[in-house]
């Protein structure tokens, strides 16, 4: 027995080295059952692309980090409808996939926009999206589609560079909706035509039942100064449409608009002069009448945009439509308070902050209304408006 144990203790340190060699050889190969494919470093061969509605949660992330770090991001399409043939598409885009890996950061996207149609790449966390940028970008993808595919064929895939910020479209001439995909597949038909239904319905009585107050309010307007009853401004509805807006004039004819460009800056920037006891507003404005201060404290001139909501401009609830200067000085995150909800005549702003709240305050009320909203949560806002506006709180 002696001998057995002996002779055991003797083999006993091969034994362990062969355990030893095994385990380092089986930790120097590849675990490819237990690594996700996602984490695996991407190589031409096995560059991947993802599909539309990964893509676009990924555009829509990466613009809200753009927003809140004050970055830069590019959206490059291709879109490959002008090659009719199916088999001859997916063969052209296999050729670009294929040629795109030494292009492409570790950090950039690649997915389709539009199902087997539409390839994009999305191109995030960039200092600044200018325009020399745009050129180089469509440069260096426009010579990646014709060493991939010829000249002949890439000229049927039709190329585009999409940015955001976008730097042509800050002033309220259009909405790239390329950017916000999200958008178009966020609208609920029958939701929409219920809040529509609302609008309707109760504006019309409105007018009807409010006409003879409004006849008497055009007198005193009318009699207060020389002018006409009715301010006519232009503003910016959703999605940065413009629209004629209307109001009871409160100011006399021919006002300069310059104080209020310049209060607006600072009230955006962050830098209002308050009025005392945390208001934010113009207070002993030279350019408005007695009259017309009644009526904004009441809010009594915004009931011709009762007009606006009956025609469709606006809606009875939701954010206050900007003017264009004011949307020029917006940062890029304050601008979806005119993408995701048609403007109103009250909102969540008038009934819980109005002027006693700060620009960036009044758009987070909007946003949360668009993030939030319900046929209830409209009919609350509206019970409590007429509170709002006989307690003239923070009104101006």
């Amino acid at each position: 027995m002696i001998a057995d144990l002996i002779h055991t203790l003797r083999r006993l340190p091969g034994f362990l080295m062969r355990k030893y060699t095994s385990a380092t050889q089986a930790a120097a190969k590849p675990h490819s059952k237990t690594v996700p494919a996602r984490l695996a470093p991407q190589r031409t061969k096995d560059l991947t692309v993802g599909d539309e509605a990964e893509f676009t949660r990924h555009l829509y992330l990466e613009r809200r980090r753009a927003e809140r770090y004050q970055r830069s991001l590019l959206l490059v399409l291709m879109d490959g409808t002008g090659i009719p043939d199916p088999p001859a598409r997916a063969a052209a885009f296999r050729g670009l996939i294929q040629g795109m890996a030494d292009l492409l950061r570790d950090t950039d996207v690649l997915g389709w926009y539009g199902r087997d149609t539409v390839l994009g790449i999305l191109l995030p966390d960039l200092e600044h999206a200018d325009q020399a940028l745009i050129r180089s970008v469509f440069g260096k993808f426009s010579g990646l589609m014709e060493s991939s595919l010829g000249a002949a064929l890439a000229s049927r895939v039709e190329l585009t560079v999409h940015a955001f910020p976008d730097p042509l479209r800050l002033s309220g001439e259009a909405t790239d909706f390329t950017l916000y995909p999200e958008l178009q597949g966020k609208t609920n038909l029958m939701l929409q035509g219920l809040k529509r239904s609302l609008d309707v319905c109760l504006s019309l009585p409105a007018l009807l039942l409010l006409s003879p107050l409004l006849a008497l309010l055009a007198v005193a307007v009318k009699c207060s100064s020389r002018g006409p009853v009715l301010f006519r401004q232009a503003r910016l509805g959703q999605y940065a449409r413009p629209f004629i807006f209307l109001k009871l004039r409160t100011m006399y004819a021919g006002s300069d608009a310059a104080v209020h460009e310049k209060y607006v800056a600072e009230f955006i920037a962050g830098r209002p002069v308050a009025a005392g006891n945390g208001v934010y507003k113009i207070t002993h404005d030279p350019r408005v009448t007695r009259i017309g201060r009644i009526l904004r404290r009441t809010s009594l001139d915004e009931l011709p945009q009762l007009w606006n909501v009956l025609r469709g401009d606006m809606s009875l609830v939701g954010p206050r439509p900007p003017l264009r200067y004011e949307f020029e000085r917006y940062a890029p995150w304050h601008r979806r308070r005119v993408l995701e909800s048609k403007p109103g005549i009250t909102g969540l702003w008038q009934v819980e902050g109005r002027s006693s709240t700060t620009f960036d305050g009044m758009v987070r009320l909007d946003l949360r209304y668009a993030r939030h909203w319900s046929l209830w949560l409209d009919l609350k806002i509206l019970f409590h408006t007429p509170g709002a506006m006989l307690s003239g709180k923070g009104a101006y």
